[in-house]
C-alpha cells in the first residue's frame, strides 16, 4: 500500500498493491497495523457501510459533532465519483479549504478523512457503488451539513448543476460562514 498526503493535513490518498494476472487480480484494501503507521495514531473503524447511487447524485457536505465525529475511509466498488473533503477546524491553517479526488473501481484509490472535515461525493459514471468505514456510530442529532455550492468553498462538481440530485436535508444546508457548530 501506498500512503500519499495530501496538502490538507491528515487527508491521505491510499493506492493499495493490485497483484494480477490472467484469472483476475488480488488487492489487500485494509490492514489496521499499515493503516495506523502511516497515519500516526490509531483509528478503529467500528462500522461499514456501503451506498448505490446514480448518476449525478450528490451526497454531502457532511460531518457529526462531538461526541459522535467521524473519521472515514472511503473507496468505490463500482463506477466512478468526485470525493470532496473541506477542513472545518477552526484552529487550521487550512479552514475552509478543499480538496477533490476522482474515486473509481479502476484506480481502487481510497481516501482517508479524519474528524474535523465535511465530506460529500457526486457520482460521475451511470452508477457507482461507494464503500466506507467509519471509526463512531451515524447520530442524527448529530449530523450537520455544509452547502454543496458554498460560493466561497468554490467547488468545482464537474457536472452541469441541472443534472445533480440532492437530498432535501442537503439541498438546505447553510454555507460554511453561516455554519454554527465547527470544530475549533
Amino acid at each position: 500500500m501506498n500512503f500519499i498526503p495530501q496538502e490538507i493535513a491528515d487527508v491521505i490518498v491510499i493506492e493499495p498493491t493490485l497483484l494480477g494476472d490472467s484469472r483476475g487480480y488480488f488487492v489487500e484494501t485494509f490492514r489496521q497495523d499499515l493503516f495506523n503507521q502511516a497515519i500516526g495514531f490509531n483509528v478503529d473503524f467500528i462500522q461499514d457501510n456501503e451506498s448505490k447511487s446514480n448518476k449525478g447524485v450528490l451526497r454531502g457536505l457532511h460531518y457529526q459533532l462531538a461526541p459522535f465525529s467521524q473519521s472515514k475511509l472511503v473507496r468505490v466498488l463500482e463506477g466512478s465519483v468526485l470525493d470532496v473533503v473541506v477542513d472545518i477546524r477552526k484552529s487550521s491553517s487550512t479552514f475552509g479549504q478543499h480538496i477533490s479526488f476522482e474515486l473509481t473501481a479502476e484506480n481502487k484509490r481510497q481516501l482517508f478523512i479524519p474528524q474535523g472535515f465535511a465530506h460529500g461525493f457526486v457520482v460521475l459514471s451511470n452508477s457507482a457503488t461507494f464503500s466506507y468505514k467509519v471509526d463512531n456510530y451515524y447520530s442524527p442529532q448529530h449530523e450537520r451539513g455544509i452547502a454543496y455550492d458554498d460560493k466561497d468553498l468554490g467547488i468545482d462538481w464537474r457536472l452541469p448543476t441541472n443534472i445533480l440530485k440532492l437530498s432535501n436535508k442537503d439541498k438546505n444546508n447553510p454555507v460554511l460562514a453561516d455554519s454554527q457548530d465547527l470544530f475549533s
